[in-house]
């Protein structure tokens, strides 16, 4: 069987309307299951396993007052991930994913903890206010690492999430530079900015975006707004990709993310789940921009991968209900009419 063709997408529907069911009854898991099934090449998708990576970096923007909470949060929350007290840790044990820290580039130097993974670019990228965030270098680098990473997982999926101080205001810029919105419909409260923080970060990431054309290709929004923990989340998307591995996308970083990973290259899309709509108003624009429908709206904007993470029992069911749900013929029930 052609197993990229016209002829397997005609077995793949065959398969799913022949379940013991109405046809189109199980709504969007039987598009998600459809998905898997294309992506894997094989009307038995494998949905057994899980692995999660938070990426962590810090951001130069950060010190002109994007965020509520200082810096050192990055550094003090990779501690934590690396503890196992982070709401991702969590639910990852919840939903039975394993879980790995990267250290992308924290501020402060290595933070040598055990089983940290270090892959440092630098001590955060520089602030994107003045001029570009990294060097050409550090984005090929960071994405090279990523890519690595997502294509040597060795599990059915991947899921991914950051941690970093000022990593909304990166995506916001991101996003603005690939979609050409203005920054007042991008930006958010983040991690729980008051009114008056709310303006004082639009005003910011405004006059960043300024710096730059309107619109920008991913490898150079990447290089002038991104974070080394978003390169590395987009180049683990392309890697995973290139394994037919499906990947579960986060919230709104990790879609800014998603939308560099498909600017890099368009196929990627194929193998990606976006999981959660983010309580950050920009998402729901990038969602529209890249035509995504995200799975759980449940006014999350934590981050690091929660949402993702959530989302992976309906993935895993949907791969069950392609393999493993009875047929008409097999259970000998009579199709309608």
């Amino acid at each position: 069987m052609d197993l990229s063709g016209p002829a397997f997408d005609a077995a793949l529907q065959a398969a799913i309307d022949g379940k013991t069911k109405p046809p189109g009854s199980l709504g969007r898991i039987e598009t998600l299951a459809g998905q898997i099934a294309r992506l894997q090449g094989t009307l038995a998708p494998r949905t057994g396993t899980l692995a999660h990576i938070v990426f962590a970096a810090d951001h130069g923007i950060a010190r002109a007052g994007v965020s509520a909470y200082p810096q050192e949060v990055t550094r003090q929350m990779v501690a934590n991930f690396v503890a196992g007290g982070a709401a991702s840790n969590v639910f990852a044990r919840s939903v039975g994913a394993s879980l790995a820290v990267v250290d992308a580039g924290v501020a402060g130097g290595p933070l040598g903890l055990p089983d940290l993974l270090e892959e440092r670019i630098g001590e955060g990228t520089a602030n994107a206010l003045d001029g570009p965030a990294m060097t050409p270098a550090q984005r090929d680098a960071a994405l090279a690492t990523g890519r690595t990473l997502g294509a040597g997982a060795g599990t059915d999926a991947l899921s991914l999430g950051e941690m970093g101080i000022g990593n909304t205001s990166a995506a916001a810029l991101i996003a603005a530079k690939l979609t050409g919105r203005p920054m007042a419909d991008l930006v958010g409260r983040g991690t729980g900015l008051d009114d008056a923080g709310l303006k004082a970060k639009t005003d910011i990431l405004t006059e960043a975006a300024a710096r730059t054309p309107a619109t920008l290709d991913a490898a150079e929004a990447l290089a002038q707004y991104g974070g080394f923990e978003i390169a590395m989340m987009a180049g683990a998307m392309l890697g995973a990709a290139s394994e037919n591995r499906l990947v579960l996308v986060d919230g709104y970083i990790a879609t800014a993310a998603a939308a560099l990973a498909i600017g890099l290259d368009p196929a990627v899309k194929d193998a990606l789940v976006f999981c959660h709509l983010s309580a950050e108003p920009g998402h729901r624009l990038l969602c529209a921009h890249l035509g995504a429908d995200p799975l759980l709206d449940l006014g999350l904007r934590l981050g690091e991968g929660t949402g993702a993470l959530l989302a992976w029992p309906l993935v895993k069911a949907a791969g069950a209900m392609l393999r493993e749900m009875a047929s008409f013929e097999s259970a000998g029930v009579s199709r309608e009419g």
